[in-house]
C-alpha cells in the first residue's frame, strides 16, 4: 500500500549574498494515514523549510526546491502549479505555524480568518460557513465560541490564539496536519493541553500529523516515528522508542543528555559545545564533526572521515525496526559506551 506522503530526497536551498545557502539537503521521509512523524533538531536544521516545501510555500527569490519529489497520494507536489497547491493548502494538507500571534492577522475577526479558509475550499455560503466556524471553535475547546467568533486575536490568550489555529487547520478536514512547534511560548499546563487536543482530534478524524519541535518530550507523548534533523540533514531515523532507549548516532546522544533530570541535584545542565555551522559553510563530510564527541580527529585533517566523507544514512545493525544512522562510527560508539559503563541517556 502506498503511503499518504514520501518526501524522497528533497533540496530546498536559498541564493545569498553570502552563497547557497543549502536549508534541506536530500532529506528523506514518509508518513502513513493516521500516523505521527516526529521532526525533532535545533533552531536552522531545516525542520521548517522542509515542512514549507511540503506546502510550497519557499519564497522565491531566495529560495527554490532544487532536487527531489514531494509525492502526496502518488502526485508530485513539487510539479503542481501554483493553482493546484492552492487547491491542495488547507484542504488536504494543513499547517499550524509557530507563533499564533503573527499568524492570525489582527484586522480581522477569528470567526472571519476561518470562514476564509472553508468558503474557500468548501464552496459553501457565509451562513454555513460560520456555523462550521463556530463548530470548529466548540470542537477544540474554546469556550463560548460563539462570542470568540466574533473576537479579535489581540483579544485571547495565546493558548486561545493557538487553539483558533487549529480550529482553522482542521476546519476543511485535512488529511495531513503539520504542526510546527505548535506549543511554542505556551505555559507548561496549556502546552499539555493543546497537545492532547491534537491527540485527540487526530484519533477522531484520522488524519496523518508531522510535528516539528526541539522539544524530546513532546516527542515522546505523540510520535510514533521520529527524524532527527540536523544542519540540513536527518541523521537518525527509527520508532520513537529506537530513538530514546538506543540512539546511535552522536547529534542525538548530545540532545538526550540534554534534558533536564530530576535526580542530578546541582550538576550543570549537560550541553553540546560549539555552534551549529551557517549554512552556507558546513562541513565537506560530517555536518556534525565540528561539535561531535566521537569525532576522529577534533580539527581538519586530509586523512579524516569525519572531515572529509559525508556519512550515509544506512540500517543500524541489531534492531528489529527500521533504524537508520549517519555516523561513520556508531557501532565503536556503542562499544565505547558499554565499555565506560555509560547508561542510554532516556533511562540513566
Amino acid at each position: 500500500m502506498s503511503k499518504l506522503l514520501e518526501v524522497k530526497n528533497i533540496k530546498t536551498f536559498f541564493y545569498t549574498d553570502d552563497g547557497i545557502a543549502k536549508a534541506v539537503d536530500n532529506v528523506s521521509y514518509d508518513l502513513d494515514k493516521g500516523e505521527t512523524l516526529g521532526l525533532v533538531g535545533e533552531s536552522g536544521c531545516g525542520k521548517s523549510v522542509s515542512a514549507l516545501s511540503i506546502m510550497r510555500l519557499i519564497p522565491d527569490p531566495p529560495g527554490k526546491i532544487v532536487g527531489g519529489e514531494i509525492l502526496f497520494k502518488g502526485e508530485d507536489l513539487v510539479k503542481n502549479t501554483e493553482r493546484q497547491m492552492q487547491d491542495i493548502r488547507g484542504n488536504d494538507i494543513a499547517m499550524i505555524f509557530q507563533e499564533p500571534m503573527t499568524s492570525l492577522n489582527p484586522v480581522f475577526t477569528c470567526g472571519e480568518q476561518i470562514d476564509e479558509a472553508v468558503i474557500l475550499h468548501q464552496k459553501v455560503s457565509k451562513e454555513e460557513a460560520k456555523n462550521r466556524s463556530i463548530e470548529m471553535l466548540r470542537l477544540v475547546g474554546i469556550p463560548s465560541p460563539e462570542q470568540r467568533y466574533r473576537d479579535y486575536p489581540h483579544q485571547l490568550s495565546g493558548g486561545l490564539r493557538q487553539r483558533v489555529m487549529i480550529a482553522m487547520a482542521l476546519s476543511c478536514n485535512p488529511e495531513i496536519l503539520i504542526a510546527d512547534e505548535p506549543t511554542t511560548a505556551l505555559d507548561v499546563t496549556v502546552q499539555a493541553q493543546i497537545l492532547e487536543l491534537i491527540k485527540k482530534l487526530q484519533d477522531e478524524l484520522g488524519m496523518g500529523m508531522i510535528i516539528i519541535t526541539h522539544d524530546l518530550g513532546v516527542i515522546a507523548e505523540v510520535s510514533k516515528r521520529v527524524s532527527i534533523m540536523y544542519a540540513s540533514k536527518v541523521v537518525e531515523y527509527s520508532i520513537s522508542d529506537e530513538i530514546f532507549y538506543n540512539p546511535k548516532h552522536p547529534y542525538t546522544l548530545g540532545l538526550l543528555n540534554s534534558i533536564p533530570k530530576l535526580n542530578k541535584g546541582k550538576d550543570r545542565l549537560a550541553t553540546i559545545e560549539g555552534n551549529v555551522p551557517a549554512a552556507t559553510n558546513y562541513p565537506v563530510g560530517c555536518h556534525f564533526c565540528t561539535r561531535c564527541s566521537y569525532v576522529d580527529s577534533k580539527i581538519y585533517t586530509a586523512d579524516s572521515k569525519c572531515w572529509n566523507i559525508e556519512p550515509p544514512l544506512e540500517q543500524v545493525s541489531g534492531t528489529s525496526q527500521m533504524h537508520t544512522a549517519a555516523c561513520h562510527y556508531w557501532a565503536d560508539i556503542e562499544k565505547r559506551r558499554e565499555k565506560v559503563g555509560e547508561k542510554t541517556p532516556a533511562v540513566a
